[in-house]
């Protein structure tokens, strides 16, 4: 009898299982926008010391020298739009920067400096004596309840504030310099940052100095405060 022959066992085919990957893929956050706050150049000697509000002053000679180191600064940096408060002084700031080449400007009427009515062309020791307040309280008062006959913290608030937003929207992405002065500056951070505004008094906002600011979906980052090119990149 003729012996079965034996059967192979049957081979097993294996199956490879498709593992789909769980893991989701992560969006890159949008590129911040980033705001550089600049005040304008030191002002005419007849109005230091001075709270000078809607006065229409000129720079001094100081300023505007100040103001062509600002430009040569500005010079290497990528900015796409350049907003800019009406008032000469501002203007005649922004000036070099737009001679060197930069973006034209955009003015907003309502970047103007802050109106501080019946403080307007008093120094710090008149208004302390007439109006009888510590001149280092002089942002608690233009708060509330503001200077007499002059703007408030919430009129100033929602003057300067519109700008803002407006510039946020244009410029997604994108690095915008703001050219104004020192109160709207203050203002500004106060409402980047969620301060109140007397708190900005722990800052210091110098005559053509640099601010900037990164806007992330999820915060404000201040990234340059106060910086001037004028004294801190020439000896």
């Amino acid at each position: 009898m003729a012996t079965p022959k034996s059967r192979k066992p049957a081979r097993k085919t294996a199956r490879k299982t498709a593992h789909k990957s769980t893991r989701k893929k992560i969006t890159p956050p949008p590129p911040a926008t980033r705001l550089l706050l600049i005040r304008h150049g030191e002002v005419e000697a007849a109005y230091h010391g001075v709270f000078g509000g809607r006065i229409d002053m000129n720079l001094s000679p100081r300023g505007k020298r100040q103001a062509k180191v600002l430009a040569e600064y500005l010079r290497a940096k990528t900015i796409d739009a350049i907003y800019a408060s009406p008032m000469k002084r501002v203007q005649q700031t922004l000036a070099p920067t737009l001679k060197a080449g930069q973006q034209p400007q955009t003015i907003f009427q309502d970047l103007r400096e802050i109106d501080f009515g019946d403080w307007t062309g008093l120094n710090w020791f008149a208004v302390r004596d007439r109006f009888n307040f510590p001149v280092h309280e002089w942002l608690d008062r233009i708060e509330n309840p503001g200077a007499p006959n002059g703007e408030s913290g919430r009129s100033f608030r929602a003057r300067v504030e519109p700008c803002l937003r407006e510039i946020i929207r244009r410029h997604p992405g994108e690095n915008v310099a703001v050219f104004c002065h020192g109160g709207v500056i203050r203002m500004l951070l106060s409402i980047l940052i969620d301060v109140p505004l007397p708190k900005t008094n722990a800052f210091e906002v110098e005559y053509a100095s640099i601010t900037q600011v990164a806007l992330h979906p999820h915060m404000a980052e201040i990234e340059l405060l106060n910086f001037t090119p004028w004294r801190d990149l020439v000896a």
